[in-house]
C-alpha cells in the first residue's frame, strides 16, 4: 500500500495497522524528510550530497540498492542491501559539503522505517553535528534492537544520542549536540553473520525536548570508598552553549537498593538540590553518603544514589557508592599468588567466572556500564580504536574510567586492557614507532630486539595499558602473505634469536617485573604455523593466503613453526594467541581451525611445553569455527582457549558459555583452570593493588631517548643488496637528486598497524621522513617525487620506492596487491638511473620484484618499514653508521618462485637469505686458505661455547664470500650461503664457515 493511500485513509488505518503513522500534535513542527529513497539522493560521496557504503575491509561495505517494494511505507522504493561484515560496515547519507548545514534543533528526534528480521541484533544510528562537513563532524550515536518482524517505525529521540567515544574524525569539537549544524546520518550494520536489510522514510519528528538545552551529570558513575568513609558525589549542571540556566533544575536524590544494608552498612540520605534559573553552566553541588564500619571481612557492597531530575537531561547512569571489599585473603598482597587466586576463585559465581573469560572492544561498551553488569574481565582497543583526543592523557583517563566500573563488581577484579602495540605503541599518535619485525630481523641484533621491547613496554604502560598483543612469532614462509612484515623472518632460528623482545616487554622470565610501571604482559602469536598457510587456501572474504591452511608433516611443524613457542614459554611469556588459520597434519583430521585444536593448545602448548599463562583468542576468531554459537564456544574453550576476544558479542559469549557449563558440555574444572590462569597474570601485573594508570613515565613517550633507539633500529634494519663501485655511502659534497613515492611519506614508511589497523599514506604521525633525514644529514638535496624536475647537475640519485600500507589479509598478494613496483615508481627509477648513478631504496613489508631493473641500478637497499625515524636511514646512506643488515627472508627473482625459503632443495633467489653487503671501513681480505683457517677456529669456538668469537669468525667469512660473489650470484653460491646463516643462528659456527667456503668456491 502506497504512502499516499495511507494518508487518504489515516483515520481508518490508525486503528487497524500497528505501524500506521499517528496524527501530529497541533503544536508540533511539520515532519522534515531526510530520505525517501525514491532516487532523489544519489549514491555519491563528498563533496556532493549522497549515500555511500563503507567498511573496515574490502568486503565489509554492504551492497546497497534502491528497490521497488509494494509494501514500501514511503513512496514506491526502499533502500535495501546485503552484508557479510567481519570487522565493521554500514552506510551514510551526507549532505553536500558545498551547501550550508541543516538545522534540526526544532525537532524531538529522528525516526525511520525498518523491515525487522527479529534476529536480536543491534542496529546503530549515528548523527553528524557541527564541523566542516559530514566526514569532519562530531558523531553522536544511538541504537535499536531488531527484535521484531516486518516494517516498524523506529523513533530515536535526540536525548538518546551519546557522544561517540571510540572514534571521532575531528577529535571532538565542543562535545555538545547543538543540532543547528547537522550533516546527515549513518547506520552501522551488525558484524559476524550474513544478513540483509530494508529501510525507508527517514525523517525528523516532534517538538524539541527542553532537556536538550540542559543536562545534569555526576563526576563519576562509581564512587569507591573504604568502609567507614564518606563518599562525596558531585552533581553538576551544564547547558548547550554554556549559557546560564533559563529555567530552574531540581535534583531529588535518595539512597535505595543495592547490596549494602541501609542503616547497617551506611547512613541513608535523601533530599533535593536546586539549581535556580540564571545558574552558570558548570555549577556543582556535592551529596555526601556516609558509610559505617562493621569490622567483618566482606566483598564490595553497592549503594545506588537514585536521582530524579526536573528540567534537564538526567545522567546516563545512576551513580553508585561502593564500599570497597576488605579483609579477604585474595586482597592480601603478602600472600603467595597461588593462595590468593584459590581464595578468590572459590568465592566467584559462574557468571563472574565467564565474565573474566570475556574480552570486549572498548567501543562496544560505551561508557562502560556493561563492565559491571557482565563482570567483564578485559577490554581491548582494536587497530585504530582510540580515545578522543588520541593523547597519552586521554588514554589514561579512558582506561581509568573503565577500571572504575570494575570497582562496582562484587570482588572488584580489575580489568586487563590490551592493545596491538606491534612496533611501538602504534595506536597512539606521537608514540615512538619502531621498524616492523621484518626490519628488526634484518638487524640480526638480539640486544636491539630487547631494546625495542623496552621502549614499547614503557610507552604502553604509561598510558594505563598493561597488556600487549605482541610479539608475532610467526615464521613467514611466503612473501605473498599480508602479515609477512610482522614476522622476524623465514628461519625459525632467526625468530628465536629475536625473542629477547619478550624480556624487553615483560622483564624477568619469572614474572617478578610485571608489576613495574614500565613493563607489560606479552603475547606470543599466532599459535601455530600462521606463516605457513598455502597461497589460495584462505576462505576468509577475498583473502588469498592469510587465515588459510598450513599443510605440513609433524616434523616440519616441530622444526619450523613450533620451535619459537618453546623459546617463548621458556622466557615466561604471559599469554599466547592462537591463529585464525587451519592446520592439516595429514593425520586424517583434515584442516582444523587452530582455535579448535585441543591437541595443540591443551596438548602441546599447555601440556608438553608447560605454558602456565593464559590463551587469548584472536578477534572474533570463534565465529570461524563450524556450528552454531554454542558449538563454537564449546569447541574453543574445551580446546584450551581461556579468554575470548568477542569485541561486540561479549554478552552472547558470556551467557552461552555459562549455559554450556550448566549443560555439562564444558566442565567446571575447565572454567576454573581458565579463570585461575587469568587471575594469576592480573596479580603478577599488580592490578589488584594498582588498577589505575601510572602516568609518571608518560614524558618518555616519543622522547628523544626512545627515538634514539628507534633511529638505531632503522639504521640496523637497512640491508645493502648491491653497491656497484662503492656508490654508498654518499658524500656530503655530492649533489643528490631524490625521487620516488616513499621518500617523503611517513605513513608509507611506517606501514600498517600505525594509528589505524591498515595504516595510511601521508603525514599521519610525528617523525622524520627519509627525505628529511637526508636533508638533516647535511647533503645537497633536490627532491622531485615523480622525477619530473630536471636531473642535470646532480652527482647521484636516490630513488625511494615501494609499497603503501596494509595489514593482514587485506594486504595479501592477489587481494589488490602484487610484488611489483607501481608504474610511477618504475618511471622514477628509469628516469633517474638513466641520468646518473643511482641508489634505489625499497620501503616495503616484503621483497619487491626488481630483477628487470637490477642492471640499471648501481646500489639497491631493502629499507623495509623503518618507522618514524628516517634519520636512521640517512645515517647509513651518508656513512654515519655502516650498513650491517642481512636479509631475513629470501629475495625472489619472480613470483613463480614463491614460496622460496632457506633450506629448499631447489634454491636460486635474486638474493639469498642472510645476504647483506657492508660498508665497514676495512674490506675483508683473504681467500680459500683464509676460509679454511676461519673454519678451524670457528669449530674450536663452538666446542668451547665461545659464541661471540664464533659469530665474528662466521661474519668475516660471509664478507669474503659477498665481496667475491656480488653481482654474479648463482644457485651454487646462494644455497650454501643461505644455509650458512641458518647454521650460524643455531650455533654451528664451524659448519657455517664450511658452507661459506663452498659458496666462495662456486662464486
Amino acid at each position: 500500500m502506497r504512502r499516499t493511500a495511507l494518508l487518504a485513509s489515516a483515520a481508518l488505518l490508525a486503528g487497524l495497522l500497528p505501524w500506521a503513522a499517528t496524527a501530529r500534535a497541533a503544536d508540533e513542527p511539520p515532519v522534515t524528510t531526510v530520505d525517501r529513497f525514491e532516487g532523489e539522493v544519489p549514491f555519491a560521496r563528498q563533496p556532493a550530497e549522497g549515500i555511500f557504503a563503507w567498511g573496515g575491509d574490502t568486503d565489509d561495505p554492504p551492497a546497497l540498492r534502491l528497490a521497488d517494494r509494494a509494501d514500501a511505507p514511503e513512496g514506491a522504493k526502499v533502500l535495501t542491501g546485503t552484508y557479510d561484515i567481519s570487522g565493521y560496515g554500514g552506510f551514510t547519507h551526507d549532505y553536500a559539503a558545498t551547501a550550508p548545514a541543516h538545522d534540526w534543533s526544532a525537532h524531538r528526534g529522528i525516526r525511520l522505517w525498518w523491515d525487522g528480521r527479529n534476529n536480536g541484533r543491534k542496529i546503530t544510528v549515528e548523527i553528524k553535528d557541527g564541523g566542516a562537513h559530514g566526514e569532519a563532524s562530531e558523531l553522536w550515536t544511538a541504537s535499536f534492537t531488531d527484535d521484531f518482524t516486518g516494517w516498524k517505525q523506529v523513533e530515536l529521540p535526540f536525548t538518546d544520542f551519546a557522544y561517540r567515544t571510540d572514534y571521532q574524525p575531528v577529535g571532538g569539537i565542543d562535545h555538545i549536540l547543538g543540532l543547528k549544524e547537522m550533516w546527515g546520518y549513518s547506520v552501522t550494520l551488525p558484524p559476524g553473520a550474513k544478513g540483509d536489510f530494508a529501510m525507508d522514510g527517514v525523517e525528523l519528528y516532534g517538538t524539541a525536548d527542553p532537556a536538550l538545552r540542559a543536562s545534569v551529570t555526576t563526576d563519576a558513575p562509581v564512587h569507591p570508598v573504604e568502609e567507614g568513609g564518606t563518599a562525596k558525589v558531585k552533581v553538576s549542571v551544564a547547558t548547550t552553549g554554556e549559557a546560564p540556566l533559563a529555567d530552574p533544575v531540581t535534583v531529588a536524590y535518595t539512597t535505595a537498593g543495592g547490596t549494602a544494608a541501609s542503616g547497617t552498612d551506611y547512613t541513608p540520605v535523601s533530599g533535593t538540590v536546586t539549581f535556580p534559573a540564571g545558574t552558570a553552566s558548570g555549577t556543582t553541588r556535592t551529596i555526601e553518603v556516609p558509610t559505617r564500619r562493621d569490622r567483618a571481612a566482606e566483598p564490595a557492597e553497592t549503594i545506588p544514589l537514585k536521582l530524579t531530575i526536573t528540567g534537564a537531561k538526567a545522567p546516563a547512569d545512576t551513580p553508585q557508592v561502593v564500599i570497597d571489599a576488605h579483609g579477604l585473603p585474595y586482597l592480601n598482597a603478602r600472600l603467595p599468588i597461588r593462595e590468593r587466586v584459590a581464595d578468590l576463585l572459590g568465592r566467584m559465581s559462574l557468571a563472574e567466572k565467564t565474565g573474566q573469560m570475556t574480552q570486549a572492544e572498548r567501543g562496544a561498551v560505551g561508557q562502560g556500564a556493561d563492565i559491571t553488569a557482565y563482570a567483564l574481565g578485559s577490554l581491548l582497543s582494536g587497530g585504530g580504536s582510540t580515545p578522543t583526543p588520541n593523547t597519552p592523557e586521554a588514554w589514561a583517563r579512558m582506561i581509568d574510567a573503565f577500571q572504575l566500573r570494575a570497582q562496582a563488581t562484587r570482588y572488584q577484579i580489575p580489568l586487563i586492557y590490551g592493545v596491538d602495540a606491534v612496533h611501538g605503541h602504534n595506536n597512539l599518535t606521537g608514540a615512538t614507532i619502531l621498524p616492523h619485525n621484518i626490519g628488526i630481523g634484518a638487524s640480526r641484533d638480539p640486544e636491539l630486539a630487547y631494546r625495542t621491547g623496552v621502549v614499547t613496554a614503557a610507552e604502553v604502560r604509561a598510558t594505563g595499558v598493561p597488556w600487549d598483543f605482541a610479539p608475532c612469532l610467526c615464521v613467514s614462509r611466503d612473501e605473498r602473505w599480508g602479515r609477512a612484515y610482522e614476522s622476524y623472518g623465514e628461519d625459525p632460528a632467526l625468530v628465536e634469536s629475536m625473542e629477547t623482545v619478550i624480556q624487553g616487554l615483560q622483564g624477568r622470565a619469572n614474572g617478578k617485573d610485571l608489576s613495574r610501571n614500565d613493563k607489560v604482559l606479552a603475547t606470543a602469536k599466532h599459535f601455530v604455523a600462521d606463516g605457513g598457510t598455502a597461497y589460495g587456501s584462505s576462505t576468509t572474504g577475498t583473502y588469498t593466503i592469510d587465515q588459510g591452511v598450513t599443510t605440513v608433516t609433524r616434523k616440519q611443524l616441530e622444526d619450523i613453526h613450533l620451535a619459537p613457542y618453546q623459546e617463548a614459554v621458556d622466557r615466561g611469556v604471559g599469554t599466547v594467541m592462537p591463529s585464525y588459520s587451519s592446520l592439516d597434519l595429514g593425520d586424517g583430521k583434515g584442516a582444523v581451525k587452530m582455535h579448535a585444536r585441543g591437541d595443540m593448545i591443551n596438548g602441546v602448548l599447555k601440556g608438553r611445553m608447560g605454558f602456565d599463562g593464559f590463551v587469548i583468542s584472536d578477534y572474533n576468531a570463534t565465529d570461524q569455527l563450524p556450528g552454531d554459537r554454542a558449538a563454537q564456544v564449546r569447541a574453543a574453550v574445551n580446546a584450551g582457549v581461556d579468554m575470548m576476544m568477542v569485541p561486540y558479542s561479549y554478552k552472547e559469549f558470556s551467557t552461552t558459555l555459562a549455559d554450556e557449563v550448566r549443560a555439562g558440555r564444558v566442565t567446571s574444572k575447565r572454567i576454573d583452570d581458565a579463570v585461575a590462569r587469568i587471575l594469576t597474570e592480573k596479580m603478577k601485573l599488580g592490578l589488584f593493588e594498582h588498577p589505575y594508570a601510572d602516568t609518571s613515565r608518560a614524558a618518555a613517550i616519543g622522547s628523544p631517548e626512545h627515538r634514539k633507539i628507534a633511529r638505531r633500529a632503522a639504521a640496523e634494519s637497512q640491508v645493502l643488496l648491491k653497491n656497484t663501485g662503492g656508490l654508498l655511502p654518499l658524500k656530503k659534497t655530492q649533489k643528490v637528486y631524490v625521487a620516488g613515492s616513499n621518500a617523503d611519506d611517513i605513513g608509507n614508511q611506517t606501514g600498517g598497524w600505525t594509528v589505524t589497523w591498515q595504516g595510511s599514506s601521508g603525514n599521519i604521525v610525528p617523525g622524520t621522513t627519509i627525505l628529511e633525514g637526508l636533508r638533516k644529514a647535511g647533503g645537497q638535496v633536490t627532491y622531485s617525487k615523480d622525477a619530473s624536475a630536471p636531473t642535470g647537475g646532480h652527482d647521484v640519485g636516490v630513488v625511494v620506492v615501494g609499497e603503501t600500507p596494509y595489514a593482514e589479509g587485506a594486504g595479501d598478494v592477489g587481494n589488490g596487491h602484487d610484488l611489483t613496483l607501481s608504474a610511477a615508481d618504475r618511471a622514477a627509477v628509469d628516469k633517474v638511473c638513466a641520468a646518473m648513478e643511482c641508489a634505489v631504496l625499497i620501503v616495503s613489508g616484503r621483497p619487491q620484484l626488481i630483477g628487470d631493473r637490477l642492471d640499471e641500478i648501481d646500489a639497491l637497499v631493502a629499507s623495509w618499514l623503518p618507522g618514524t625515524e628516517g634519520d636512521g636511514v640517512a645515517d647509513v646512506l651518508y656513512g654515519k653508521r655502516p650498513f650491517t643488515g642481512q636479509l631475513p627472508v629470501s629475495w625472489p627473482k619472480s613470483e613463480s618462485q614463491l614460496p622460496i625459503n632457506v633450506g629448499d632443495t631447489a634454491y636460486d633467489p635474486q638474493f639469498p637469505y642472510g645476504w647483506g653487503l657492508t660498508t665497514l671501513a676495512e674490506p675483508p681480505r683473504g681467500g680459500t686458505s683464509t676460509l679454511r683457517a676461519l673454519a678451524s677456529r670457528a669449530a674450536a669456538a663452538e666446542r668451547h661455547g665461545d659464541s661471540r668469537t664464533g659469530r665474528a669468525l662466521v661474519t668475516r667469512a660471509r664478507h669474503l664470500v659477498q665481496q667475491k660473489a656480488a653481482g654474479h650470484l648463482t644457485q651454487a653460491v646462494s644455497k650454501p650461503f643461505a644455509d650458512a646463516d641458518h647454521l650460524l643462528l643455531t650455533g654451528r659456527y664451524g659448519k657455517a664457515v664450511e658452507k661459506l667456503a663452498e659458496a666462495y668456491r662456486a662464486a
